[in-house]
């Protein structure tokens, strides 16, 4: 079937479809995406969530990680978060919130869309919001404006359930007192540490080597390798193969007339005097005299730019108020309304927008015009050559894959078809192979899908096409004692400090709670006792770091039970401590803190009321997942 499939694979629907099942195959494996009815993975309230829906939030949550761990992130991690789970979890609620949305018929105004997008500061320009940084950054993650703005609607629709959801949660000053008294308490404590590697006499023998080695051998199991060949067609290399002729580019440019035309703008300066929007006629007025004061001086002829160093406080101030070329629909309207009823050199008498009080001066007036047909060649000659580049690199890559049939060497399909063929040496997945292949994550995942001599189908990289074939494969393997017998000495060294250490500490520990004193009896062990000083439940130990289980432990002792129950085990060693003194909190300084203490217990009260009535919103909808889905 396969064969027959590959033999017709320039049919295009053919293409299409291949394309959806690789998509599928790459991420679920083959034997749990057919256990997905009708290509979903769950149902609420009879709404399906899809296999695509389900791939796309799973791979920007694992983007997240990356962004947090980098290098070290990996597929133990990946379980460890429950990735699969966060991702199915969060597409159940935004069904439930979007649909409980509609039932209360709440609604975003396109008008809250557009202020939402103008005031997130990645689509921002010294302060003000920019229509080309916006769409780029859009092209640079594959997303319309169209597709973002919906993804923002749905955003803001959830965060409207949640603010009617928790805008009756308040906290009382008395909740307030309660938590600075158990917050703001302060211990002091003396500690031994029993360091695990100042144990330095420690000779494993050869016999305690292989018994180790056999108790743990799995830990020493090499990761399983690949070898590949591959083929890259670059599109760069086919741009002296484009003819592009004139009638092309006219039929572009008539195609796309909207690409062309550009709408009027104004390139302005201002100076931003700031005024809170709901602040009293005595402020707002003090502002507009301040404004008043400072178009005077501009309009007498004293540097606008110098002025906005010194006056405005808009960020923009650093580069004298400059504001750039700007859209009337790009500003907010009093700014817009004026500015665009300006002429070059005006300077307006102070605007009250919701920021402030502003005076602007117009520097230029862009007239609305459309690109002549012979001004917009150049550009359109470069668009239809990367794209027609693109496409002859497709189809050289394409040719390729059809010259090749299951089994094949692909190095000498290559060979026979005049191509330059690369390899790579062996890598597992953790380390992927030459950084210098453009996304070589991709290439890692979707090499290690393929059975030994399968031959991948055409791949669209970021720089290009590639078609690649497993050459060699190594399963992973346990390895003999010898060719990791450093690795298991280290091992097992490093066990036996850390056993050593836990039994001094222990009989330390017996020691003194038997009534030893814990200066004596350090002594013994050639070790000092530390005090670590007033130390506050959610701040680190001095000289100890932030150790939970030794913070946790030293609250609950007192002057009448001055010892824990055992000995703790830290990131450092094993720790004996010892309570000395206990520290309330200063009254007085509640008032201080209180403003702090009632905002951060407000957003731990709203989180744990919205998540109880997330849950009940759960119980009460029909939510059916697709088995196997959540399988590792």
């Amino acid at each position: 079937m396969l064969n027959v499939m590959r033999k017709y694979a320039t049919n295009w629907m053919i293409k299409i479809i291949l394309g959806a099942i690789v998509i599928v195959f790459v991420f679920w494996g083959v034997g749990s995406f057919s256990s997905k009815k009708e290509g979903r993975v769950a149902l609420v309230n009879g709404e399906p969530i899809t296999v695509e829906e389900y791939r796309q939030t799973y791979e920007n949550l694992v983007e997240q990680l990356k962004s947090r761990f980098g290098s070290s992130m990996n597929d133990e991690m990946i379980k460890m978060f429950q990735v699969k789970r966060q991702a199915l979890e969060k597409l159940i609620d935004q069904k439930l919130l979007l649909k409980e949305a509609r039932d209360l018929d709440l609604q975003v105004s396109d008008r809250e869309i557009a202020d939402a997008i103008r005031k997130i500061r990645a689509f921002q320009t010294a302060g003000v919001f920019d229509r080309h940084l916006y769409k780029n950054i859009l092209n640079r993650n594959n997303l319309a404006p169209e597709e973002f703005e919906m993804i923002q609607r749905q955003s803001m629709l959830m965060e409207k359930i949640r603010s009617l959801v928790t805008s009756c949660v308040k906290v009382s000053d008395n909740e307030a007192m309660q938590w600075f008294k158990w917050d703001d308490a302060e211990v002091n404590i003396d500690y031994v540490l029993f360091k695990p590697e100042l144990y330095k006499d420690i000779k494993p023998s050869a016999e305690e080597l292989r018994l180790f080695f056999g108790k743990h051998k799995t830990s020493y199991k090499t990761e399983p390798q690949i070898k590949t060949a591959y083929l890259y067609f670059d599109p760069e290399t086919y741009t002296e193969k484009v003819n592009i002729s004139d009638e092309e580019i006219k039929d572009y440019y008539e195609t796309n007339l909207e690409e062309f035309k550009n709408q009027k703008t104004v390139e302005a300066r201002h100076v931003l005097i700031k005024v809170r929007r709901d602040a009293n006629p005595e402020t707002v007025e003090k502002a507009r005299t301040k404004a008043l004061e400072i178009m005077k001086i501009a309009v007498e002829g004293k540097d606008f730019a110098e002025l906005a160093k010194q006056h405005s406080e808009c960020p923009s101030k650093n580069a004298g108020g400059q504001l750039g070329a700007f859209k009337k629909e790009e500003m907010v309207k009093p700014f817009s309304d004026k500015a665009f009823s300006m002429n070059a050199g005006d300077i307006s008498e102070p605007v009250r927008t919701d920021f402030g009080w502003h005076i602007i001066k117009v520097e230029k007036v862009n007239e609305e015009f459309t690109l002549s047909l012979d001004d917009a060649k150049p550009e359109i000659r470069k668009i239809l050559t990367v794209e027609k580049a693109k496409n002859l690199a497709y189809n050289g890559a394409e040719a390729a894959y059809n010259a090749s049939f299951e089994g094949d060497d692909l190095i000498k399909t290559g060979q026979s078809l005049n191509l330059k063929v690369m390899t790579t040496g062996f890598f597992t997945k953790k380390d992927g192979p030459d950084k210098s292949i453009k996304d070589h994550e991709k290439f890692t995942a979707a090499a290690f899908n393929l059975s030994l001599m399968e031959i991948s189908d055409v791949l669209d990289f970021e720089n290009g096409y590639y078609i690649f074939q497993v050459t060699e494969r190594l399963a992973e393997r346990i390895p003999e004692l010898k060719n990791v017998e450093k690795r298991v000495r280290e091992d097992l060294i490093k066990e036996k400090q850390d056993e050593k250490a836990g039994k001094d500490a222990e009989r330390f520990f017996s020691a003194i709670k038997a009534g030893k004193s814990i200066s004596e009896e350090s002594g013994k062990f050639d070790l000092t006792p530390v005090a670590t000083g007033f130390f506050k439940r959610n701040d680190p130990i001095p000289d100890i770091g932030f150790e939970q289980k030794i913070i946790s432990v030293a609250f609950k002792l007192s002057s009448e039970n001055k010892l824990p129950e055992n000995v703790i085990r830290g990131d450092r060693g094993y720790y004996v401590i010892e309570f000395t003194d206990r520290k309330k909190p200063e009254l007085e300084k509640f008032e201080k803190k209180k403003t702090d203490i009632k905002k951060r217990l407000l957003q731990q009260k709203k989180a744990d009321v919205y998540d109880a009535w997330l849950l009940q919103l759960r119980n009460r909808n029909t939510i059916i997942v697709e088995e196997g889905v959540l399988d590792s």
